[in-house]
């Protein structure tokens, strides 16, 4: 029988979610004498993804921010508007700048426990939960882990959708780009049935990150995500361009359940832990906030599945999702009614979980009553 390790705490899986938490356990003094181990197998060495989040003010990770933007752009073929974030403003992140900061900064930890290996099974048992991996057994009364599972899509109680892209960073021929304003959502292209929309980061007047994200349940082959860019590209007549770099991803939107797998010693977190805002697929601020209602709860010794509460935002989320679901090809409107009836304002801090009931009341009005009442009756009934 291989022979256990113990820790205090340990975190599996070393992206955004593991990282942010073992650098919050790491600094605050309560958690001075935890030995912690973080377990991750990949090296983190490269750009493998881009986080993007709306905040007011200045914020944590400015040091490191790689492009931000104070105005943002909504089109559809019905609705346009160009509109100022204040008091927000929209950050971009380069995955590789967190990594490498986070990183750093963990190595000098005395009391954490960088290790290389492939987690293979987590094992609550008694008052512990064992840690299977490559590289032995490890066992804590506290695991986190943000190791992505598939059992939201083996059930049929909560639709499932995916927010799925394919993004090239291009430099243009012609400045079609307005550096100072994002495009939030571009409806304004062919929808085929699904909700399809162009996203885009200007950085220069020739050069952006231009994304075609679709909210759908199938993914599509990666030609079709090219072509559709490179119609955009045209239709905006940006001219010759060149692809300096590439991205493609799929995030789960769903109101899933993720909670039930939580055990006393083992919490899911991140997207495995459904973190992810499910009706946008945004997860870092999230994942920033969790993590610190997490390193408070943990302070109080209770067992770790009662950390997770359902909100109200929660049963937003799960109706709209519903709707989503049912009348995909008609997400553009749902957007469109959303955008046309609300002030920006009000629309970023719902979509934050930061709004009164008042203002909850006036995004909902905004879209087909007749389609939410169904899908509320279809939860409660």
């Amino acid at each position: 029988m291989k022979k256990e390790t113990n820790f205090d705490v340990i975190v599996c899986g070393g992206g955004a979610a593991g990282i942010m938490l073992c650098q919050a356990l790491t600094k605050e003094p309560f958690f001075d004498q935890c030995s912690i181990l973080l377990i991750e197998a990949d090296n983190k060495n490269q750009n493998d993804r881009t986080w993007c989040f709306w905040e007011e003010g200045e914020g944590q990770w400015d040091d490191l921010l790689d492009q931000q933007w104070e105005r943002a752009q909504f089109s559809s073929k019905e609705f346009k508007t160009d509109f100022s974030l204040s008091p927000y403003r929209y950050k971009k992140l380069r995955g590789i700048d967190v990594y490498t900061s986070l990183y750093a900064q963990l190595e000098k930890a005395d009391n954490l426990t960088l290790l290389r290996s492939k987690v293979t099974a987590l094992n609550p048992e008694g008052e512990f939960c064992v840690v299977e991996t490559t590289n032995g057994l490890y066992r804590s009364k506290r695991v986190f882990s943000s190791i992505p599972h598939q059992r939201f899509t083996q059930q049929s109680k909560y639709p499932v959708l995916q927010q799925h892209f394919v993004g090239w960073e291009v430099e243009t021929e012609n400045p079609i780009f307005d550096p100072k304003t994002v495009v939030f959502m571009d409806f304004d292209l062919p929808q085929k049935n699904n909700t399809r929309f162009m996203y885009v980061l200007p950085y220069t007047p020739q050069k952006a990150l231009v994304e075609y994200t679709l909210f759908s349940a199938d993914l599509l082959p990666t030609a079709e995500y090219e072509q559709a860019i490179t119609d955009y590209l045209l239709q905006k007549k940006a001219g010759k361009f060149k692809i300096v770099e590439k991205e493609q991803g799929s995030i789960p939107m769903t109101a899933y359940d993720f909670a039930q797998h939580n055990r006393p010693h083992l919490l899911h977190i991140g997207t495995a832990g459904g973190w992810t805002k499910a009706s946008t697929g945004f997860t870092f601020k999230k994942t920033e906030r969790k993590v610190a209602e997490l390193v408070a709860f943990l302070k109080k010794e209770q067992p770790l599945n009662r950390f997770e509460r359902k909100s109200k935002f929660h049963f937003y989320d799960l109706l709209f999702l519903d709707v989503l679901a049912k009348y995909n090809g008609d997400g553009n409107r749902l957007f469109t009614l959303m955008f046309r009836r609300n002030h920006p304002k009000r629309i970023f801090a719902f979509l934050d979980e930061q709004t009164s009931f008042f203002q909850e009341v006036l995004i909902m009005l905004s879209f087909p009553v007749g389609r939410f009442v169904r899908a509320l009756l279809r939860r409660i009934l």
